[in-house]
């Protein structure tokens, strides 16, 4: 019992998926899908992060460090 509104949300999804017009952008999924970036990295970034990872970066730089 129970399963009637988990099944009527599944079916209710599916058909949306499968009738809505969907717009993808299918270079920039197999760009993805390859590991390409879009953006060339910085020569200057020794490790590699972008700058919006940088400062979680930094924050969480000692777990890596043996105590």
């Amino acid at each position: 019992m129970g399963r009637g509104r988990a099944k009527a949300k599944q079916t209710k999804v599916a058909r949306d998926l499968k009738y809505r017009s969907v717009n993808m952008d299918l270079e920039s999924l197999e760009r993805e899908l390859r590991g390409e970036n879009r953006q060339q990295e910085d020569p200057h970034d020794e490790d590699g992060l972008s700058d919006e990872y940088a400062d979680l970066a930094e924050k969480y730089a000692h777990y890596g460090e043996d105590d």
